[in-house]
């Protein structure tokens, strides 16, 4: 429906428009000129109703029980389900651990839960969209076997639905959409435009991919999940693919390309990992090292590069600090260096032997 504040705007503008015409006159090069003057206002007045009835629809699809729920049912239309009963059960034990983590610092998660499911496409992906409706790459779990780095993937995306970016994306991307397809297909085609581009992280900012970035290490630390895993991924992304935005690793390449580069997004991980630590815990060049002393250089094991294990060393300190186990001398239960309750690292083929590194680790901690 169009309102009365609408109807004056739009009358006026017609007003304006018939003067421009009118006083331009007959002479064929000026009349050509105004033909195009009334048809830009002609369809800034379009795009002013389309972009109020856009604005309704996204609502509707944010906000409203049934139409998230419509919303939800047209991305599985669209991308397929996969059913793998391992896949799921991993997946639905991650969102359950996040939701009860974002539940401890963010108690809206629970008026509005989370749909989600496995798509069928092989690349790495995943994202969040209208109405906390996620979906999550087959080809994520290809890439990534680790549930702890999973968990940052999933977290990052429930960051961006907790503070509402696919929404605000979309709204900023409907002014030039709707002028762009105003001679074109309507309401319909434009929606279904936005719906996509909303789909594929379109309209997400780099100050919301930094939001989203810092929100899932908030909850990585009220979860199960080791913190040092929001920094092991990118340094896994990066072992597999480099630095660049260009390396095929979508999720993180959606959005535009003023995102942040993936070293960067390791390295502020990082920084955050010494805060929580209490500024005992940081990693150098793939060595971790405890109140400034290099502790261990964990060697490349079990799919991972030493640069990663690292990380996961760093995140287990960080915790065995920030619970207070650091007070306890450290110790070793087979392959295994314990802080306290807190295991620190399992060594594997390559590294220092536990009893070597529980040595040092007293003589630094």
């Amino acid at each position: 429906m169009i309102t009365s504040k609408l109807k004056t705007k739009i009358a006026a503008a017609c007003l304006a428009g018939t003067l421009a015409v009118g006083f331009q006159g007959a002479a064929s090069p000026v009349a050509a000129e105004a033909f195009s003057i009334g048809s830009v206002i002609g369809a800034a007045i379009g795009g002013a109703i389309t972009s109020a009835q856009v604005n309704d629809a996204i609502s509707q699809y944010n906000n409203t029980e049934e139409g998230r729920q419509q919303y939800f049912q047209s991305m599985k239309e669209r991308y397929g389900v996969n059913d793998d009963p391992y896949l799921n059960e991993r997946l639905g034990s991650i969102m359950a651990n996040l939701t009860n983590a974002i539940g401890q610092v963010d108690g809206s998660i629970y008026e509005k839960p989370y749909n989600y499911f496995i798509n069928n496409d092989q690349s790495f992906n995943a994202f969040c969209t209208l109405g906390h409706n996620m979906s999550v790459n087959t080809g994520l779990f290809s890439v990534i076997e680790n549930e702890d780095e999973i968990a940052v993937v999933l977290g990052h995306e429930m960051g961006h639905g907790q503070k509402d970016h696919p929404a605000k994306g979309m709204k900023k991307s409907i002014g030039p959409q709707i002028l762009a397809n105003a001679a074109g297909s309507g309401l319909a085609g434009i929606a279904g435009t936005l719906i996509a581009n909303t789909w594929n992280n379109q309209g997400i900012t780099k100050p919301m991919e930094w939001e989203a970035d810092n929100l899932a290490f908030e909850y990585m630390t009220h979860s199960p999940y080791n913190p040092g895993a929001c920094a092991a991924v990118w340094q896994r992304v990066i072992d597999k693919g480099g630095d660049s935005k260009n390396s095929g690793f979508a999720h993180f390449m959606a959005g535009g390309s003023d995102h942040p580069s993936h070293s960067d997004r390791r390295d502020n991980y990082a920084k955050k990992l010494h805060e929580y630590s209490g500024k005992h815990v940081s990693v150098q060049g793939g060595r971790v090292q405890v109140n400034g002393k290099d502790f261990v250089a964990p060697a490349a094991s079990a799919g991972m590069s030493g640069a990663e294990r690292s990380y996961f060393v760093a995140g287990n300190l960080a915790a065995a600090f920030r619970n207070g186990h650091s007070s306890s001398a450290a110790t070793v239960s087979g392959s295994i260096v314990m802080l306290g309750a807190q295991p620190i690292i399992e060594c594997l083929n390559g590294d220092e032997s536990a009893q070597t590194l529980a040595d040092r680790l007293n003589a630094i901690k």
